[in-house]
């Protein structure tokens, strides 16, 4: 999909034998650039195999310094975790809403589905859940503006948790809406395979606890 690419190349060997990588910038109409396809998924993502054969990159699309790529790559990633975050407050709330206005319209047993104490039980979790996951999303943003020093921790915390809740919202969004949830092309069932993926890239939960727990370590 893109017209320019950041990619991470091994440049050279450190002293210590680890390996020296840089950031550039590739644009997609370069000789020997090539994308070869595009990865089919569960939900439509922009992931696919991209090919460099004798691709010459001139020195001034180099991204800060020589050797200097991981580290702007785990720099990006406190801001892209945030938002990968954001993105499942997103798809949550139109769970949520979904679920507020099927519980609503639905009569069973002659009562609308919102009636059942179950339900409504479902719906207050589906509701907390999403506030605390709303609140550790706009603390990572609020450090990421004021660069403060605690953005690695709160980054991860919020991407592991917004992800997580907005799965548990999801699958809670389907089980109310029964059959309807699973029927393909239903917007609950839509977002039950997009939320699936936020949980992995970016870093998966269990990376994003490995990294709050050497944060809380550190200090």
């Amino acid at each position: 999909m893109a017209d320019f690419y950041t990619v991470f190349a091994r440049t050279g060997t450190r002293a210590d034998g680890r390996a020296l990588i840089s950031a550039f910038i590739v644009g997609a109409r370069m000789p020997g650039f090539r994308l070869v396809e595009r990865t089919r998924l569960i939900s439509p993502h922009p992931i696919g195999e991209l090919e460099f054969k004798d691709v010459r990159v001139p020195e001034e699309n180099r991204v800060g310094e020589e050797g200097e790529g991981f580290r702007l790559a785990m720099r990006t990633m406190d801001m892209f975790r945030a938002s990968v975050g954001a993105a499942a407050c997103g798809m949550a709330r139109r769970a949520l809403d979904e679920s507020l206005r099927y519980a609503k319209s639905r009569v069973q047993f002659g009562v609308p589905l919102a009636s059942h104490q179950l339900i409504q039980e479902k719906l207050a979790v589906m509701q907390t859940e999403l506030d605390a996951a709303r609140l550790l999303v706009y603390r990572a943003a609020h450090l990421k503006d004021m660069n403060g020093s605690a953005l690695t921790r709160a980054a991860s915390e919020a991407k592991f948790y917004a992800t997580e809740a907005a799965w548990r919202i999801i699958d809670h969004a389907v089980q109310i809406h029964g059959g309807q949830g699973v029927m393909h092309g239903s917007i609950v069932e839509r977002l039950y395979r997009d939320v699936r993926a936020l949980r992995i890239y970016e870093g998966t939960s269990e990376i994003q606890k490995l990294i709050i727990a050497r944060e809380l370590l550190r200090d």
